[in-house]
C-alpha cells in the first residue's frame, strides 16, 4: 500500500481527503466510488475556501475513522497529523475547544482498536493546541482512552507533571475532582502503582471542604475506598484521612460507620483494639478483601511507632512484647522491621532491655503533634539562646583578658 507523506509544496488536506475517500469506497467499485470521492473532495475544497474548519475536520474524521483498521500506523499518524493541524487555523479559543472536542471524542470512541496509536494521536493534538481549556479536555480524553483501551503505561509518566499542568490549565474544583479521581482509577489498574493511586484518591477527597452534605455525599464510596486502600497498603503508615470532611461523614453513616472505626483504630490505637474489632467484624473485613494476618503485621508496626511517640524516647522490651503480643525472642526482629520501614530511628540497649528512640513517624499530624512540635521548637530556641549567651560571655572574658595583657606590657 502506498504511504501518504505530507509535503510542503502543497496543502496536504486535499490529498488526505482523496486518500481516505478512495480507501473508504474501494469495495464499491469504480462506478460508485469515483463520484463519491469527487464529491467529498469538492466539499472539502469548499470548506477550505469558506474557512469552515470545523466542518472540514468533521468530514475528514468520518473517512479517517472508516480506514483506521485498514492502514498502517505510519499512514494513520500522517492522516491525523493533517487533521489535528486544522486546530492551528482557529484563532478563537472557543472554536479551538470545539475542534479539540470534535477530534478527541472521535478518536476515543473505539478505545480497543489500536489504542496506543489513538493515544499518540491525542498527545499530538494536545501539543498543537494553545488554549488551556482545550488542552485539559484532550488530556481527560486521553486518560479515559488509556483506561478503557488498557494502555495505562503510555500515560502514567505524564502524572509527574500534574502540578505544572494544573497551573497551566487553571481549572475549577469540579474539574480537579474529575481529574484526580480519573488518575486514581487509571493507577488502580496498574498493580505497581497502588501508592500513587492512593495519593491521587486522597487529592480527590481533599477537594471536598465546606460544601453541603449532599455534595460531600458524592464522595462517600471513594472515601470508603481510600480507607480500605490505606489499611491494605503494606508500606503506607501515615495519612490525613481523619481530617477530611469526605471521610468524616462515614462516622455516622449506618452502612459505613465500621469502616470509619477501622480507620480510627489504624491511625490512633494499638493492636489490641484491632484484634477486638476483627473478632466482632470478621465478615466485614473479608467483604473488603482485608487479610487478617496482613492487618496484624501493619498494626504491630504502627503500635510500635505509637509506643515511640508516647514513651519518652525509651521503650522497655517487655512493653513491646506485651503491646505487639509477641514472644521475647521476636522483640528485636520487630524493631528491625520498623527501622527497615523507616518508621523509627533508634538504638537497642540489650543490656538494659530498652529501645532508645531518636525519631519516629507520626501516623497522623493533629493537635497533639502540633503541640509536641511547638514544645520542641521552644526547647531548641532556648538551647540556641543559651548557646549564644555562653559564646558572648566567653568572648567578653577573652576580650577582657587581652586588654589586661596589653596594659601589663605597657
Amino acid at each position: 500500500m502506498t504511504t501518504f507523506v505530507p509535503t510542503s509544496e502543497e496543502d496536504p488536506v486535499l490529498p488526505v481527503v482523496r486518500f481516505t475517500a478512495d480507501l473508504s469506497w474501494a469495495d464499491a467499485g469504480p462506478e460508485v466510488a469515483e463520484p463519491q470521492v469527487t464529491s467529498l473532495c469538492m466539499e472539502a475544497q469548499e470548506c477550505m475556501v469558506m474557512g469552515r474548519w470545523l466542518d472540514l475536520a468533521s468530514l475528514m474524521l468520518t473517512s479517517a475513522e472508516l480506514v483506521f483498521p485498514k492502514v498502517s500506523d505510519k499512514d494513520l499518524e500522517c492522516i491525523f497529523t493533517v487533521i489535528c493541524n486544522l486546530a492551528s487555523k482557529l484563532e478563537n479559543p472557543d472554536d479551538e475547544l470545539e475542534m479539540a472536542k470534535l477530534i478527541s471524542t472521535k478518536i476515543s470512541q473505539q478505545p480497543n482498536d489500536k489504542p496506543a496509536m489513538r493515544l499518540k494521536i491525542l498527545f499530538n493534538l494536545y501539543n498543537l493546541l494553545e488554549g488551556p481549556d482545550s488542552r485539559f479536555f484532550v488530556y481527560m480524553q486521553a486518560l479515559n482512552l488509556a483506561l478503557n483501551g488498557k494502555v495505562i503505561d503510555h500515560i502514567v509518566p505524564s502524572f509527574k507533571k500534574i502540578d505544572s499542568f494544573l497551573k497551566e490549565w487553571n481549572i475549577g474544583v469540579k474539574d480537579q475532582r474529575n481529574l484526580f479521581l480519573t488518575i486514581a482509577n487509571v493507577l488502580k489498574e496498574n498493580k505497581s502503582s497502588g501508592k500513587d493511586s492512593f495519593k491521587f484518591l486522597t487529592k480527590y477527597l481533599e477537594t471536598f471542604s465546606g460544601e453541603d452534605s449532599y455534595v460531600i455525599g458524592e464522595a462517600k464510596e471513594e472515601a470508603v475506598r481510600a480507607v480500605i486502600e490505606f489499611v491494605k497498603a503494606p508500606d503506607t503508615f501515615r495519612c490525613d484521612l481523619l481530617d477530611m470532611p469526605a471521610v468524616g461523614q462515614l462516622e455516622k453513616d449506618a452502612k459505613y460507620a465500621l469502616v470509619y472505626q477501622l480507620l480510627k483504630i489504624f491511625l490512633t490505637q494499638r493492636l489490641d483494639a484491632y484484634l477486638e474489632f476483627q473478632a466482632a467484624n470478621s465478615t466485614l473485613m473479608k467483604s473488603y478483601g482485608l487479610v487478617h494476618e496482613d492487618c496484624i503485621t501493619k498494626m504491630r508496626l504502627m503500635s510500635l511507632v505509637d509506643l515511640g511517640s508516647y514513651e519518652s524516647g525509651q521503650i522497655p522490651y517487655a512493653l513491646i512484647k506485651d503491646t505487639l503480643r509477641i514472644n521475647d525472642d521476636e522483640v528485636e526482629l520487630w524493631i528491625v522491621k520498623a527501622i527497615t520501614a523507616k518508621l523509627i530511628d533508634c538504638k537497642m540497649d540489650q543490656m538494659n532491655q530498652v529501645v532508645i528512640v531518636s525519631r519516629c513517624t507520626e501516623r497522623i499530624f493533629g493537635q497533639h503533634q502540633w503541640h509536641s512540635l511547638r514544645l520542641k521548637l521552644a526547647t531548641w530556641r532556648g538551647n540556641v539562646a543559651s548557646l549564644i549567651s555562653t559564646i558572648q560571655a566567653n568572648k567578653a572574658v577573652e576580650e577582657g583578658s587581652q586588654a589586661m595583657q596589653g596594659m601589663a606590657i605597657r
